[in-house]
């Protein structure tokens, strides 16, 4: 049997731009990416703690050590500069496996979102 588990956290980041105009995606630092394990293109669910929504998008690399967090596109309309989210993704394994799986889980600084 096979389980989804979480891959890859990135706890409490926040919100540095929304570009509705975008082709659609998420915008986040490379630095934070490398840090999580996340890879471009992959699916990632964001969780807004500000308003509740939770949507999903696949990751593009920003600029290392920039901090940058961009919502793009759609899902510009769902959040706003400075909301606190958390990103997520998720891998399937073997349920064995699972069971001793260590998930990569990054807590950037709250207020400029680069690594500690």
């Amino acid at each position: 049997m096979f389980v989804n588990v979480v891959k890859s956290k990135i706890h409490r980041v926040k919100v540095t731009g929304a570009d509705l105009n975008y082709i659609g995606s998420i915008t986040i630092d490379e630095d934070l990416m490398d840090a999580a394990n996340i890879i471009q293109g992959e699916k990632v669910q964001i969780v807004n703690n500000n308003n509740g929504e939770r949507i999903e998008t696949y990751a593009i690399p920003g600029p290392r050590n920039s901090g940058e967090l961009t919502l793009n596109g759609a899902a510009a309309r769902k959040v706003a500069v400075g909301d606190v989210l958390i990103l997520i993704t998720y891998g399937m394994m073997d349920i064995e496996k699972a069971r001793s799986f260590k998930p990569a889980l990054i807590f950037p600084d709250e207020k400029t979102n680069l690594l500690k």
